[in-house]
């Protein structure tokens, strides 16, 4: 267990601070938990996914100029199928990855069991591969050949690429479904408060562009928080790439418009 307070590690790195590195280190800090960060990518995709493909249904219609209850019916259906969908994916991939893994790590059990020589020479092999000498090599892993799960451990991110994931499916899934319809709700927001307030027409869009485009900029940013890149940035690209997805969609509905009649 590693008692290095990883959060300040990682300011220390945005800052350049050299000191507060080092104090990051003392062993005076509990030891810091890897749950940071954890489901970041599983809610940043499932909340981009979310509120861009919803976004795309409202400015379809809108550009299609069909009725607002058609918008929520739409919106909801899709919010919803497409939740649902995206957490089915998230938890049959971290399933299979996680299996994967497991087949190959069995494997590199059994080597070590009954070959132990063999592992041995792959993994000094690799070593001499990265530069170092013959008898450095060979002495490292003789050393690592001492403990059958640390030998393994090696084996798998050196000569597979392999390592073992602490994500849970089920909680992957949960986490993007959860962040899909949150998000993904964002761009009916105002249509639902248009419909039930008797706003006029035109209500339910604008409002719809603005709070999916503060959404978009805000989710860029909180990406960026695990990153470690500058959050403007993150957030304009985040904006952009949820604005293109939204015109092209909005460029459909208007040209496909008299396809309802």
């Amino acid at each position: 267990m590693l008692t290095r307070n990883i959060d300040k590690a990682r300011e220390a790195y945005r800052k350049k601070d050299v000191e507060s590195l080092r104090s990051s280190h003392d062993a005076g800090h509990e030891p810091h938990s890897s749950d940071s960060g954890k489901y970041i990518k599983s809610i940043v995709y499932g909340g981009l996914d979310g509120i861009i493909t919803t976004f795309a249904v409202v400015a379809g219609v809108a550009g299609a100029a069909l009725p607002v209850g058609v918008v929520l019916i739409l919106g909801f259906a899709n919010l919803i199928a497409d939740g649902l969908a995206m957490a089915f994916g998230d938890f049959l991939s971290t399933k299979a990855e996680d299996e994967f893994y497991q087949a190959e790590r069995n494997r590199e059990e059994w080597e070590f069991d009954n070959h132990l020589d063999g592992e041995k020479r792959e993994l000094v092999e690799l070593y001499l591969g990265k530069g170092l000498s013959e008898e450095d090599a060979k002495q490292i892993v003789d050393i690592l050949a001492k403990d059958r799960n640390t030998m393994v451990d090696v084996m798998m991110v050196e000569e597979l690429g392999l390592f073992k994931s602490d994500q849970s499916p089920l909680g992957n899934a949960l986490a993007t479904f959860l962040s899909f319809v949150l998000f993904g709700f964002v761009p009916l927001l105002s249509y639902v408060t248009g419909y039930f307030g008797n706003f006029r027409n035109d209500f339910g869009f604008s409002w719809a562009c603005v709070l999916t485009a503060l959404t978009l900029f805000a989710l860029g940013s909180l990406k960026a928080r695990f990153t470690g890149r500058p959050w403007a940035g993150s957030g304009l690209e985040m904006l952009l790439v949820g604005g293109i997805a939204a015109l092209a969609a909005f460029g459909i509905g208007h040209l496909l418009q008299g396809l309802v009649s």
